[in-house]
């Protein structure tokens, strides 16, 4: 009985993260840069953790494989579109990044309607550009919470951000186009 509660564990974390959604956007919204940095770490270290305990006996499920990287993308858009509105992440970062986000789930959608299904799994690519935006969302934070990092700082990692993401887009795109091609 106690090992069928505990399959559980990963979905619960998983809930919970979703759940810190709205505080992180409320703190953020009123300037409580602190403790918005703390929830948002707690997001993040939860991400790891329930997909290791998932991976590591063999919890998965498909409710956590829809919804983790669902909980990850809703708190990143949410995350860096308060901070857009603060002034504190530019415009244009933004754009590019929901841009690339809608490209691969619009060309995904085109191709399973013109061939059929994809097996689309996440690139290196993918994976080092997400990690860079979270890095960007986390740096962002650690500098207006505790000034800890430079202005010259974050320029940088919001350039670093810019040019993972349109190497991971044009990677992607090239793959979707070689495969149609293929086909």
């Amino acid at each position: 009985m106690k090992q069928t509660l505990l399959r559980y564990l990963p979905n619960i974390i998983t809930s919970l993260r979703l759940a810190a959604v709205p505080p992180v956007a409320l703190l953020l919204w009123f300037g409580e840069y602190d403790s918005a940095l703390f929830v948002f770490a707690f997001a993040g270290v939860s991400d790891g953790v329930d997909g290791y305990l998932a991976r590591r006996f063999q919890w998965e499920s498909h409710w956590g494989a829809v919804m983790d990287p669902l909980a990850d993308k809703l708190l990143m858009v949410t995350t860096a579109a308060v901070l857009v509105f603060k002034g504190l992440l530019p415009l244009w970062l933004f754009v590019l990044i929901m841009g690339r986000d809608v490209m691969l789930v619009g060309g995904a959608g085109l191709y399973r309607w013109w061939f059929g299904p994809f097996d689309v799994q996440p690139s290196v690519l993918g994976k080092i550009s997400t990690f860079i935006q979270i890095l960007l969302i986390l740096s962002l934070l650690v500098h207006v919470a505790t000034g800890l990092m430079s202005d010259e700082q974050i320029r940088f990692m919001i350039w670093m951000c810019a040019a993972a993401t349109i190497l991971s887009g044009a990677h992607y795109l090239f793959v979707w186009v070689r495969k149609a091609i293929n086909e």
